[in-house]
Formats: C-alpha cells, sequence, structure tokens
C-alpha cells in the first residue's frame, strides 16, 4: 500500500506541475484500487493538492503566468463552496458521493476532449471573468463539487477559465492557486473523519513523493507536447471513471 501511493502521488505530482490536471487520479487510486474508506481517500488526496497547489502556484506565479486579480475573488468563493462540500460528504453515503466522484471525473474528461481545440489564448477574455460576484460563485460551485467527491479543483477550473477566454498558462496558474483555496478547507474536515490507524505514515509518504512529482513537473512543463498531454489525461479520465462505474454497478 505504501509503495503504491507512493508511485501514484509521484507520478500524478509530475502531471500536475506539468498540467494542472491528473488530482482527480488519487482519490480513485486511493478509494477504488486500494479499498481506504472514503475520508482517508480523500484526506490524503487534499493533502496532496494543497502540496501541489502552493509549489504550482509559487512556480507559475515566478513565470508570470498567475494572475491574481482574478484569482483571489476565485479563491474566496472557493474556501466557502470547500467547506460546503465537505458538510454535504457527511450528509450523502459513500456509494452516491463515489458515483459523484467517478461522474465527475467522467465529465471533466470529456469536457477537456471537446474544448482542447477550441481553446485560443489569443481571443479576448469574458467580461465574465472581471465581474467579481460571478468569480465568487463560480468558486463556491467548483469548490463544493471538488470537496465533495475528492476531484481536484483544476480538473475543473482549467476548462472553465479556458472557455471564458484565460490564457492556458495563466488558467493552469489560477487553478492551481485555487486548489489551495479548496485543500486547506477539505483537509481540515476529511482528517477529522479520518478512521486507519497508520493515516500519518500513509500522508507522510503522499505529500513527500508528491511534492518531488510536481517540481519535477514543472521543471520539465516547457519540454512536454501539452496537446498530447492534454488527450492522455482525458483518454485517462475517461477510461478510468468508466470503470469504476462499471465496477459499482456490476
Amino acid at each position: 500500500m505504501i509503495t503504491i501511493i507512493g508511485l501514484s502521488s509521484l507520478a500524478v505530482g509530475v502531471l500536475i506541475g506539468i498540467s494542472g490536471i491528473a488530482g482527480f487520479l488519487l482519490p480513485i487510486t486511493f478509494g477504488g484500487f486500494l479499498g481506504l474508506p472514503l475520508a482517508d481517500s480523500l484526506a490524503l488526496a487534499f493533502l496532496a493538492f494543497l502540496t501541489s497547489g502552493i509549489l504550482g502556484a509559487w512556480s507559475y506565479k515566478k513565470e508570470g503566468h498567475l494572475d491574481m486579480q482574478l484569482a483571489l475573488p476565485l479563491c474566496a468563493g472557493s474556501v466557502l463552496g470547500a467547506l460546503g462540500g465537505v458538510w454535504l460528504n457527511t450528509l450523502i453515503p459513500v456509494d452516491i458521493a463515489k458515483v459523484l466522484l467517478y461522474t465527475v471525473v467522467l465529465a471533466s474528461g470529456i469536457s477537456i476532449l471537446v474544448k482542447k481545440d477550441r481553446q485560443d489564448p489569443g481571443k479576448d477574455r469574458s467580461p465574465l471573468t472581471a465581474s467579481k460576484p460571478f468569480l465568487l460563485l463560480m468558486g463556491a460551485v467548483t469548490a463544493a463539487i471538488c470537496s465533495l467527491t475528492g476531484a481536484g479543483g483544476p480538473i475543473l477550473v482549467v476548462p472553465l477559465l479556458a472557455l471564458l477566454g484565460v490564457d492556458l498558462r495563466a488558467a493552469v496558474g489560477i487553478s492551481l492557486l485555487d486548489s489551495v483555496a479548496i485543500a486547506l478547507p477539505a483537509c481540515v474536515g476529511y482528517m477529522g473523519q479520518v478512521q486507519g490507524k497508520n493515516f500519518l505514515l500513509l500522508a507522510a509518504v503522499c505529500v513527500a513523493t508528491h511534492a518531488v512529482g510536481v517540481l519535477v513537473g514543472a521543471k520539465v512543463a516547457g519540454k512536454v507536447n501539452l496537446k498530447l498531454l492534454k488527450w492522455m489525461v482525458a483518454a485517462l479520465a475517461i477510461g478510468a471513471s468508466c470503470y469504476m462505474l462499471l465496477k459499482m454497478v456490476l
């Protein structure tokens, strides 16, 4: 279990460092493959997202790809939404929460696949990106979904920001900072529900390997064909979620 958690956290960290996307694979691996309790899986996943969000946002800010005027109201809404998602998780049965998680991942994968070729970094941004009430609402809704299901913030936020005309690199940077706003309250909420006795050991392995992966991914980001990676991540999201949904049905 420790080996799988370490390797999966490392691999997902690399993908997140490159594109901001792939966090959804962690709760699927922890809960679906390893069979950890849902609260333990989500607590581990959000600890990893907190790590990658801090390191990734710092890296993108250094490169000038982090628009703080857009990011701050989005993050403010996300804090409230994340708390709401944790609360909803205590009211919803585990099986339903898992179905929601895999459905969100499936929809996100399809969204990336469909919208990828339409992303045009040169087009003007939508006026909605300058509306603080809209950004607060967007942050709250996406964070609630992410906090409830364990889908990392970028998997939802990156396609939405790109659809609104935000440059793809800026969208990744903003979504990584936003993932900090989602992960922090989610970590606090889910760690209070942890059931496993070895959770601290698993958390240490997850965070350490994920941090290494993010740093490696951020370093090689400029050398990777981002279009090819988007197709691979989208295909992986669709394939993994369909497999897990079918497994639950059968």
